[in-house]
């Protein structure tokens, strides 16, 4: 899941979803990333967030790995590469 970083934030969150496991790696963009509705960034409205790949596992019961992309060593990965663990 493509999420903002704020994703992670909340005791709620934390008791209904994070603390079952199945989170193995979250991936922090290094930089800050415009995302638009459809792609439609004509349209787009607001400012530059930081974002997150939040990689779930089904039966995942580790701690979660935190990495970071965008990156000048990552600039070229793909979402499968962060799927099949290369970074």
């Amino acid at each position: 899941m493509f999420l903002r970083v704020q994703f992670l934030e909340g005791a709620i969150r934390y008791r209904e979803l994070f603390s079952l496991g199945n989170l193995e790696r979250v991936y922090v963009s290094s930089r800050r990333s415009h995302c638009a509705m459809n792609g439609d960034f004509e349209n787009m409205k607001g400012t530059a967030i930081c974002y997150a790949w939040f990689i779930w596992r089904k039966g995942y019961r580790g701690e979660p790995t935190l990495r970071w992309f965008n990156t000048p060593t990552l600039a070229n990965a793909t979402q499968a590469d962060f799927l099949q663990g290369q970074f």
